[in-house]
């Protein structure tokens, strides 16, 4: 199959061109690109390009649709469903960039076009799934499919049905509009609030001048605070709410005082003054409560979890509750064993969540002998580039090859021609590593472009990495610590579930999955991180050229489960509050602190602080596409578990078993349930049982 470039114009050549919109091909978002694999030619795409390609497409989108609409064919597959699914290009296209960059290269003229813009895109939305006509003509195929049909037509049949009905189309007309209003608002709520939680992370400092203060602290971290400070144009060391800077500050400082402060900051962000989101995250729950009722559903989670891996939401109550019998009680030993060796180095009082850092991590260098500073000479970033390219290569034969040619967003990308090992083009990564003001907080993978055949014709994904590693200094360069290799082969995981994914349809391939299965493919990948094996492969120190010895990683792998139990509860008090914030089945309108403290009491193991709450920055529910959906972090550990240990029984590298993860998962995409899927590949249904003989908890 041939590459294609996209061709600019409305994606339907059927349609009458006096129908057509005329697009200003003199705005790059509008034009052909003459560029490798038609990347974003970046450097020509300024702000004031963005409003009037969004108007432009949008136009093109709703021309597209009234010809579906208006065709005086009977309805069928190809000229409906199809169609529908082709439909939006060249909106597609704009909306990758722009939408990417908001979060990974954004500034408050960026945040403004996206407020105007996104009652557009919500609109149009809203205009295509409540369209009568339209749905009439997705009714009647769907009520007679005919013959010869795939099974990836056919679930892209199934798949385009409900999403009709699930936004509305079967509504009365008056509910349409009910329905169309609650939408639109909940659209403006999500992105108010996540600029208001990056403006929040972004407004907190801490600037020390004193150089006692920060003495005691490694060598890395008081270089990193020290070019913070810089490039503010401050004095001394600065500390900040980004993860890089924040949690190294609370693991080795012994200042109390500053630690709680910081950690205040933190957990308290957008909780009140200028930047408070309490208000928005009550309207958001109450918004989605209303669509919900709206549709037919007793709470927002039920909606949510129909189209879900796990289904229903008892199933999901549930596996949190069965998680977390199985590991509270070790949870809570946990927080005593850190808090009794506290204790024993002279520690009075109790131990509050800003010294848990300092302590674990002074317990774990001493029973395990373990600690960042120790690792981080081998964690070079470019020797972890290479040895996450080496294991994609062993497992799937895939080659990255550098392209200066393909344009990049910011200095800090590179791009990669990917390649498979008969030399076929997969995929365009880039690869986005150093925090900015400019750059949300975490780290994720996305998509400038998807994958699809059309007539015969491939094109391949343009996959994006953007994370926030620790940066290089003058004197030092990017050294991760052993968590940030983790996150670095997690996303990388996404990544491949976007690279290698296959189809016809674009809605379907690559990470278009469930998102209780989503996270397989990368959680899986961070079992490497521990692996001998591989590691022996690439890991060397920065300085002498060294191999990383086996003893250190046999400390590794010995402390792997510290504190194994107070994570998971961790995690299941993220996923317990997200499902009390959407099995509401009334309207909240009482205090957020106060709720966010009831839903997480029975995962509480450390003392609760007043003034604090996650749910104000709390993105990935409240503006990020996890509500009613965290509990798939846990949901795919207990996968990941159980299928890596096929690679574990069979060899890390045994291509028999990636072939088949490849072929069974990666490839497949959203074409088949991913239930069927995963039994493709393990040869049977997961069960928790694995993930609690993982962390070493049986009872």
């Amino acid at each position: 199959m041939a590459l294609t470039a996209f061709a600019a114009g409305c994606a339907d050549n059927s349609i009458p061109k006096a129908q057509l919109p005329e697009l200003d091909t003199t705005n790059p978002l509008l034009a052909q690109w003459d560029t490798p694999y038609a990347t974003p030619p970046f450097s020509k795409i300024e702000l004031s390009h963005y409003e009037p390609a969004f108007d432009a497409a949008i136009a093109c989108s709703r021309a597209e649709v009234d010809a579906i609409v208006n065709n005086p064919a009977k309805p069928t597959f190809g000229n409906t469903i199809v169609a529908l699914e082709r439909q939006g290009e060249l909106l597609n296209r704009i909306s990758g960039i722009f939408f990417n960059l908001l979060e990974a290269d954004t500034s408050d003229e960026m945040q403004e076009i996206a407020m105007r813009v996104q009652p557009k895109l919500t609109e149009l939305s809203n205009d295509v799934s409540l369209n009568p006509a339209l749905f009439e003509r997705v009714k009647y195929v769907y009520e007679h499919p005919g013959f010869g049909l795939k099974p990836e037509d056919k679930v892209l049949l199934e798949d385009t049905y409900k999403s009709f009905a699930r936004s509305g189309a079967a509504l009365p007309d008056d509910k349409k509009e009910l329905y169309r209003q609650y939408s639109s608002e909940l659209s403006g709520l999500t992105l108010r609030f996540g600029q208001n939680a990056l403006a929040a992370t972004n407004a907190f400092t801490l600037n020390i001048t004193d150089p006692k203060v920060v003495a005691e602290l490694p060598e890395f971290v008081r270089e990193g605070m020290a070019a913070d400070a810089k490039a503010r144009g401050q004095r001394g060391w600065t500390v900040t709410l980004q993860a890089p800077s924040y949690i190294p500050f609370l693991r080795y400082s012994s200042n109390r005082a500053l630690k709680e402060q910081l950690w205040k900051a933190y957990n308290s962000r957008a909780l009140g003054g200028e930047n408070d989101n309490t208000e928005i995250v009550k309207q958001i729950a109450n918004t989605r409560l209303k669509i919900a009722n709206l549709l037919g559903y007793e709470c927002y989670a039920d909606y949510v979890l129909e189209e879900r891996m796990a289904e229903n939401t008892p199933t999901v109550q549930s596996f949190l509750t069965e998680l977390l019998d199985q590991t509270k009680e070790f949870a809570d030993a946990d927080y005593r064993m850190i808090a009794d060796y506290a204790a024993s180095l002279g520690f009075e009082g109790q131990l509050m969540p800003w010294d848990w850092a300092y302590y674990t991590e002074k317990y774990k260098d001493e029973k395990y002998a373990v600690n960042d500073g120790m690792v981080k000479p081998y964690f070079q970033l470019e020797n972890v580039k290479k040895g996450v390219f080496i294991l994609a290569n062993k497992l799937y034969g895939l080659n990255f090859t550098p392209n200066p040619e393909i344009e990049v967003y910011h200095p800090d990308v590179t791009a990669y021609d990917v390649t498979d090992e008969t030399g076929r083009f997969m995929a365009v990564l880039y690869l986005d590593f150093f925090p900015r003001e400019s750059k949300r907080g975490g780290a994720w993978m996305t998509e400038f472009r998807g994958s699809k055949i059309v007539d015969g014709v491939e094109t391949r994904p343009l996959v994006s990495l953007v994370m926030n590693f620790t940066k290089p200094t003058e004197t030092t360069p990017s050294l991760l610590t052993y968590d940030e290799v983790e996150t670095f082969l997690h996303e990388f995981g996404h990544s491949l579930h976007g690279m290698l994914g296959e189809g016809k349809y674009e809605s379907q391939t690559g990470t278009s999955v469930y998102r209780d299965f989503v996270e397989l493919p990368s959680q899986i990948m961070e079992n490497w991180a521990t692996e001998k094996e591989f590691l022996d492969l690439w890991a060397v120190h920065y300085q002498t050229g060294e191999p990383i010895p086996a003893e250190i990683v046999d400390r590794i792998v010995a402390s792997k489960n510290y504190l194994a139990a107070y994570a998971n509860v961790r995690q299941l008090s993220f996923g317990m509050t997200d499902m009390a914030w959407h099995t509401l089945k009334a309207p909240f309108e009482g205090d957020v602190e106060q709720f966010e403290e009831a839903s997480m009491a029975p995962t509480q193991v450390m003392p609760v602080v007043a003034g604090t709450a996650m749910a104000p920055s709390f993105g990935h529910i409240f503006s990020g596409g996890y509500a009613a959906g965290y509990y798939g972090y846990k949901w795919a550990e207990v996968l990941e578990a159980d299928a890596y240990s096929l690679f574990k029984e069979k060899g890390i590298f045994n291509r028999e078993v990636a072939t088949s993860f490849r072929e069974n998962i990666l490839s497949k995409g959203g074409t088949e349930h991913p239930m069927k899927l995963y039994v493709a590949f393990r040869g049977h249904k997961p069960e928790t049982r694995a993930l609690i003989e993982k962390m070493g908890l049986k009872k």
